[in-house]
């Protein structure tokens, strides 16, 4: 079982940045597989970017050269740096723990990117 609590979104003007964290507790950090997903009303979830448990990271198209995705297993935390956002970035932003066929979500951080 894990834990995971996302912080650092908020209101950001266009081409501005932002980092989220996700903490997590109550298990092995280092063995999930962790992603970064954004949801906005009335669309799925979107995966935004990922990292395996050896660190191959991975990104959706929308946001490569932008967002990178990095963890700190001694602090059992992913982070999500963004860089240059976009109005179309504005979404509520949910971290993901994976582990075989178990997911956990956090409850997610909001984003909002004025234009």
């Amino acid at each position: 079982q894990v834990q995971l609590v996302e912080s650092g979104g908020g209101l950001v003007q266009a081409g501005g940045s932002l980092r989220l964290s996700c903490a997590a507790s109550g298990s092995t950090f280092s063995i999930y597989a962790m992603g970064w997903y954004r949801q906005t009303p009335g669309k799925q979830r979107e995966e935004v970017a990922g990292i395996s448990s050896g660190g191959t990271t991975n990104y959706a198209d929308s946001v490569k050269g932008r967002f990178t995705i990095s963890r700190d297993n001694a602090k059992n935390t992913v982070y999500l740096q963004m860089n240059s956002l976009k109005p179309e970035d504005t979404a509520a932003y949910y971290c993901k723990a994976k582990w075989g066929l178990t997911n956990y979500w956090g409850k997610g951080t909001l984003v909002t990117v004025s234009s």
